[in-house]
């Protein structure tokens, strides 16, 4: 049986430049141009999620500014059920300062913004999942919800992907809940250096694939070689979930998150057709 994807999580605006080369400490570059494009490890990982297919709602905040109500009726227009995302009043979305090298490699700089807002509300989202569902999470929002969240959707029975980034530490138990933990190589070396036992740990590489428990795969080719790596894990945890609410096996669902990556890097932006 298919189950539905909720991803609880962070919205922002991405105001992206590219730059020859990313600045040292004390040095100033010129960018070239400007775009608002729509952004967040949590709104990024839904848009994958349903792009894959999945039935996704989300869970978070954006303020009562343009970016938030455009970035809420994006949402809602891609298929996700946006019940769930909180407006603010009197308070500012999300950003994130995006700069892109000529080599694809990003800088960010995250301003939270609306996003510190995340609570009970979003919390009692998680609280309508059942054993069929996924609830995917990231670390750009309050960590004890995330905490809180993951307990309540393990309580009932749903699968938990919990993707540990920006890295920070989590209590044990949490960790433990996820199924799988997701991971890069720094935050790999991160959730070992706390000491933390993941139960299930899926490890990305980058170009060189991924591994899960002990299954590991190449990365795919990237059609035309990389344009910008912003947003490329979101999109493999947003198809990762996809894969597994309709029961994919491990091999499955890994060559899918996989695929998913390597089209994400292929393209500008860390969703597609992301203007907002």
């Amino acid at each position: 049986m298919t189950g539905r994807v909720l991803v609880l999580g962070s919205l922002n605006v991405d105001l992206v430049t590219r730059v020859e080369s990313h600045p040292r400490p004390g040095e100033t570059v010129l960018g070239e141009g400007l775009r608002r494009l729509a952004g967040g490890k949590g709104a990024n990982q839904a848009v994958a999620a349903a792009a894959a297919g999945a039935d996704v709602a989300m869970a978070g905040c954006v303020g009562d500014d343009d970016g938030g109500r455009a970035y809420r009726e994006r949402l809602a227009r891609l298929g996700i059920d946006v019940e769930a995302v909180r407006v603010i009043e009197g308070e500012t979305s999300g950003h994130a300062i995006v700069q892109v090298s000529d080599d694809g490699e990003n800088t960010i700089v995250v301003v939270p913004g609306a996003n510190h807002h995340l609570g009970a509300p979003e919390v009692g989202a998680v609280r309508t999942l059942g054993p069929d569902d996924v609830l995917v999470l990231q670390l750009e929002v309050p960590l004890t919800v995330v905490c809180e969240a993951a307990r309540v959707a393990a309580g009932r029975g749903a699968r938990v992907v919990l993707n540990v980034a920006p890295w920070s530490g989590l209590p044990a138990d949490v960790v433990a809940l996820g199924d799988p933990v997701v991971a890069n190589e720094l935050e790999m070396q991160a959730l070992a250096e706390a000491g933390a036992e993941p139960a299930s740990l899926l490890v990305t590489f980058g170009a060189n694939g991924a591994a899960w428990d002990g299954v590991t795969m190449p990365a795919h080719p990237v059609e035309g070689g990389v344009v910008d790596t912003t947003g490329a894990g979101d999109a493999f945890v947003g198809a990762l979930a996809a894969a597994l609410a309709r029961g994919a096996t491990r091999e499955e669902a890994l060559d899918a998150a996989l695929a998913s990556g390597a089209a994400a890097v292929a393209r500008e932006g860390a969703q597609p057709d992301p203007y907002l």
